[in-house]
Formats: structure tokens, C-alpha cells, sequence
């Protein structure tokens, strides 16, 4: 029985065996090839606070440049670990692009407030101690007092002012006083901020707004030593003697 052979076939088997192969070959050739530089981006407006250095030399450990590293021995995984183990970093991504760029892209931990207090940190958008970087000094509240006692109550109530345009801008200092209990400094003001405890914020942060407002219209800012925002919907101002 003759069977007829189908030329056609047999040909596009044939180039596709030779499209694979080449693919093959310029793969292997490409992972073989060194690469050329490292790329770092840090996200968000923050400047970093650590150096473009510091980030290399965890990308490329054990050697000495990244022209020394071939595309095939690039673990993204480890590289990551590595770096999220900086108490800067929140996260990070490592990736190699086509023409031997070793890249990275960084989230940095987000200070919402500085402490100095035995020792001294950051308090992070996440509510965790966060150390000082000898490379930036972030523009935080400064807060002092019993911050153990309250860390936890602290911390809900800094996002709350770090979420508020107004007292965002306009908080510079926090003391927490014993009995739960906090006060707030103003920028550009004398009088303290008789704040309590974290409980009804937003309350709180619209009367002090609404007296801060008629106060600066007013041309009082100066005249008063402190004002208290324990008592509901009342703010209780207290003038210089």
C-alpha cells in the first residue's frame, strides 16, 4: 500500500524544530551573559533612608560588581529577603530586564511620628518601632513622655492625624501624660492641647480647627496658654495671665 507523503508537513516540522532550537540557543547564550548595572528606585516622595551603596551591595553580595554576575545566577527571591531585612524597607521587588539591568523597586517604612524617649525611634504607618537613619531625618511630631504605656492607643491616633490635612501640617509635638492622657503641640503656637485620651478624634480634631480658625481670625493665637478638648463638643480655653 503507497502512502503519499505530505512534503508540507514534514517541512514546518522541520522549522519549527530549527525556531526552537534558535530560541533555545540565544536563551541559553542571553542567561549566560554578565550583567551590566543595577537600576534602584525608591516609591513614594520620601528620599531614602538609606543609600543607593547600601542597597547595591545587598543585591549583589558575594561579589565584588554586578558585571560579575551572569543572568543565570540572579535568585530574585534571595535578593528580596535580603533586603526586606533592612529596618528601612517595607518591601521590595527585584527583577532583570532584557538588557542585563539588575533592577529594584523599594517601598520604604513610613514614619508618622519620632520618639525620644530612653531610646529613640520612629513610630511607621504600621505601628512598628522603627530605628533612626543616619542618611534622612524625617519631619515627624516629636513625641516624649510614658509612650510604653500607651503605644498601642498612640499609634491609632497618629494615623488619625497623619490622615487629617490640617492637624497633619499642624502637629509638631505629642507628650503622653500618665492617666491616659495627651497633649498636643501646634506649630507656631504657645498654648498646649489638652487632647485626653484617642477616643473621638474627628470630634476632637473639628473643635480644635473651628476654635484654631476664629482664634487666628481673631488675632488671639498668642493670648492663650492651653486648650482642652476633654469635654465633648465644648473646647475650654485657657488665656495667659
Amino acid at each position: 500500500m503507497n502512502m503519499k507523503v505530505n512534503w508540507g508537513i514534514i517541512k514546518f516540522i522541520i522549522v519549527l524544530g530549527l525556531v526552537i532550537g534558535l530560541f533555545s540557543f540565544s536563551g541559553k547564550r542571553n542567561n549566560a551573559r554578565n550583567l551590566d548595572k543595577t537600576k534602584v528606585e525608591f516609591l513614594g516622595e520620601t528620599p531614602p533612608f538609606i543609600t543607593l551603596e547600601t542597597v547595591n551591595k545587598m543585591l549583589i553580595v558575594n561579589h565584588d560588581s554586578v558585571r560579575n554576575i551572569t543572568k543565570e545566577q540572579v535568585a530574585l527571591k534571595e535578593m528580596e529577603s535580603r533586603l526586606l531585612k533592612n529596618d528601612m524597607i517595607r518591601d521590595a521587588q527585584v527583577f532583570v530586564t532584557v538588557d542585563g539591568v539588575l533592577g529594584a523597586k523599594i517601598e520604604q517604612r513610613m514614619p508618622l511620628a519620632r520618639v525620644a524617649a530612653q531610646t529613640h525611634y520612629y513610630i511607621d504607618a504600621d505601628g512598628k518601632k522603627m530605628p533612626l537613619s543616619k542618611v534622612y531625618t524625617a519631619r515627624v511630631p516629636l513625641v516624649t513622655g510614658n509612650v510604653a504605656e500607651m503605644y498601642d492607643d498612640l499609634t491609632l491616633l497618629l494615623k488619625k492625624i497623619n490622615n487629617d490635612v490640617f492637624m497633619k501640617s499642624s502637629v509638631i509635638g505629642i507628650h503622653v501624660v500618665a492617666n491616659n492622657n495627651i497633649e498636643l503641640q501646634l506649630r507656631n503656637t504657645d498654648f498646649k492641647v489638652r487632647f485626653g485620651s484617642k477616643n473621638d478624634p474627628e470630634k476632637k480634631f473639628m473643635n480644635l480647627k473651628a476654635f484654631y480658625q476664629k482664634a487666628k481670625r481673631d488675632t488671639l493665637l498668642t493670648a492663650y496658654k492651653a486648650v482642652d478638648l476633654r469635654y465633648g463638643s465644648q473646647v475650654v480655653a485657657i488665656k495667659k495671665e
